[in-house]
């Protein structure tokens, strides 16, 4: 490393809202103490006991719904009523996790189906406002009211989650923060905030989600 590299990199260490990623690069996050991590093994046994039986349960209700639910999908949209997605898991491990398909095939190739501003909304926020990749999406401000945006807004879409990562798996909770993306952690939290957000299993639902849902931005500093 150079001498430049050098300044440049004790400049931005020093810089509030600023942290240095392993890769070296510079990662933008929101100030605010990491809590404190414990380690609870006796709650951590009951936590899963709990998760266990009650998305069992969940499984066993939910199940014909469920597949109703799937086949409207592919109603609407023929192809897989499944997604995978990896996201960042419990001690920074990879997790798989299952969702209904919301958007419509290639809808990971942004470029292909967003403008401009949409993909720099994305990039900054990791979702959209009006999406035009949904499902049944036709025009501006479908993205509230379509199909895969129903699927959204009612979490319908994450339950495949209950039966796949809770109930099967294990590596996911009903309760806990939301899994994210790997360059969205890196980006937006310090490290200390990411050991405490890693320590923990991500769950079905968390805080911020079902405190603001769409309204929680990282911009802001809610998210």
């Amino acid at each position: 490393m150079n001498g430049t590299a050098l300044m440049e990199r004790a400049e931005a260490e020093s810089t509030p809202g600023i942290v240095l990623t392993k890769t070296g690069q510079q990662a933008e996050v929101y100030a605010g103490a990491a809590p404190q991590i414990k380690s609870r093994p006796i709650y951590g046994f009951f936590k899963r006991l709990a998760d266990f039986t009650l998305s069992l349960i969940a499984s066993v209700v939910l199940i014909i719904p469920m597949a109703l639910v799937a086949l409207a999908i592919v109603l609407k949209d023929p192809g897989n009523p499944f997604y995978i997605q990896t996201r960042v898991g419990k001690n920074g491990k990879d997790l798989k996790i299952l969702k209904f398909r919301t958007m419509r095939k290639g809808a990971d190739k942004l470029e292909n189906m967003l403008t401009s501003e949409q993909l720099e909304e994305y990039k900054r926020e990791y979702k959209l406002d009006d999406d035009p990749r949904l499902i049944g999406y036709r025009k501006p401000g479908d993205g509230s009211k379509c199909f895969g945006a129903i699927l959204r807004k009612m979490s319908i879409d994450e339950l495949p989650q209950i039966i796949w990562n809770i109930c099967i798996k294990g590596d996911m909770s009903l309760v806990g923060p939301r899994p994210i993306l790997r360059e969205e952690l890196e980006r937006y939290y310090t490290p200390e905030q990411q050991e405490a957000l890693l320590s923990v299993k991500p769950g079905l639902t968390g805080y911020w989600q079902a405190y603001a849902r769409n309204n929680a931005k990282y911009d802001t500093g809610e998210r």
